[in-house]
């Protein structure tokens, strides 16, 4: 047998797997300082809530992991965290509105690998249900914002509206009957680039004078004010153009900056106003590491009644993982911070060990019986910070011995002074 990981996967070390663990604590940290509140739900769903035209459309269907359980029922791995959010919301139509609700879990997609595309990935989903105006879609900007300066990325933050797409297309031409083909051609561009996206469109039947027009539209250059201008050219009456402005003027109280991206379409089906993707500035990751929008329709449509406006963002964690080792070059290899070795005094050494992580120290010691040598490699190899010698001699005097493994200073303390000196120098 040969052991090696599916296509599409891959183990994390624990260095690796430490500074992802970082990564989700600090988007945490951001979720929770704007209310959202934490949602699980089963990496499984039934097949045919995820394969509901009402949920991530023709395109992503072709990517779902698909299996029967043993009574023969159709199930799939959810391929994102926002259709079991709407199953959860419509299963319990008495939530208190407006919901809020943050999810970090595994999701899966059958799909093409390339660099920081895996079939396995986490997200980090923030949504809120139950407000209808673009105080939300402001929110979950500022929310992203302020989460990547907290992770050190200077990023480009693109915004569109799907309504406002939806008209410039039927403008040029583009029947309704067309549309979604149209904007999932759109979708592709970046990846793809405009000829193969020009020919995609001839294939699907669009003549060549409307094709000229969506391109023209996909073009508009200029700042956000300079677009709206040459917008307001093409069409005078649109609810996306009038979201678009007061979501600006909203970013503009919070000081934040963002690209309007006329091209914008995302390829999921269930958008109905504004999109987001965010890029990262000056990093070998030029996908976009967090992605979202406005999907009106879902939780409705899901149980046939009532309005559930909702909008949310999803952030990739393996491409910001990615983003973030290539700036950092991180590699603590262990999360203890004091590796305690015993001189021949094991059960004085476990009472010191369980005393320290009362004081929430993160403490390893030598369960072996290796020599003081062979100790002080192991807890190199893992740049382990300090290291606490505990023998005869030192018990004698009510203390130990602590060495810093950077600097190879020792030091004698007693039980208040070590507290004291780990509290004030560990992270």
């Amino acid at each position: 047998m040969t052991l090696q990981l599916p296509k599409g996967t891959r183990d994390l070390k624990p260095e690796e797997a430490i500074v992802r663990n970082k990564i989700v604590s600090i988007l945490k940290d951001v979720f929770e300082v704007y209310g959202y509140s934490p949602l699980e739900t089963p990496v499984f769903e039934r097949y045919d809530i995820l394969a509901s035209k009402y949920a991530g459309g023709a395109e992503i269907l072709k990517e779902i992991f698909k299996f029967k359980d043993q009574g023969k029922r159709e199930l799939g791995l959810r391929y994102d965290l926002t259709v079991p959010m709407c199953r959860f919301v419509g299963m319990n139509p008495n939530i208190k509105m407006p919901f809020k609700r943050y999810a970090i879990g595994e999701v899966f997609r059958d799909g093409p690998v390339e660099r920081s595309r895996y079939r396995q990935f986490t997200q980090c989903d923030v949504d809120v249900v139950g407000i209808n105006g673009m105080t939300a879609d402001a929110e979950i900007i500022a929310l992203t914002q302020r989460a990547f300066k907290k992770l050190g990325f200077d990023v480009v933050i693109k915004v569109n509206n799907r309504k406002l797409l939806n008209d410039l297309l039927e403008n040029a031409g583009v029947k309704k009957d067309k549309l979604e083909t149209v904007l999932l051609m759109i979708d592709k561009l970046d990846k793809f680039g405009l000829e193969i996206v020009k020919k995609e469109l001839k294939l699907k039947k669009i003549d060549g004078k409307t094709i000229n027009k969506i391109i023209k539209i996909i073009n508009i250059k200029g700042n956000n004010k300079a677009k709206i201008n040459t917008i307001k050219k093409l069409i005078d009456d649109s609810e996306g153009l009038k979201e678009i402005k007061e979501l600006l003027s909203l970013l503009n109280i919070l000081k934040i900056n963002i690209d309007l991206d006329v091209s914008l379409a995302r390829g999921l089906t269930y958008y109905t106003g504004t999109v987001i993707e965010v890029y990262l500035k000056n990093s070998g990751v030029k996908s976009a590491v967090c992605a979202g929008g406005r999907y009106d329709n879902i939780i409705g449509s899901f149980i046939g009644r009532g309005n559930y406006p909702a909008v949310g963002i999803s952030f990739g964690l393996d491409r910001i993982y990615d983003a973030y080792m290539e700036k950092t070059k991180e590699t603590k290899k262990s999360v203890t911070r004091v590796y305690i070795i015993p001189i021949n005094t094991f059960n004085e050494s476990l009472k010191i060990a369980e005393e320290l992580r009362n004081e929430n120290v993160n403490v390893d010691i030598d369960l072996t019986g290796k020599g003081p040598s062979k100790n002080l490699q192991y807890a190199n190899s893992l740049g382990i910070p300090y290291v606490l010698f505990v023998g005869k001699e030192e018990l004698k005097q009510n203390k130990v011995k602590l060495k810093d493994m950077d600097s190879g200073k020792e030091q004698m303390m007693d039980a208040e002074e070590l507290v004291l000196f780990l509290n004030k120098n560990l992270e």
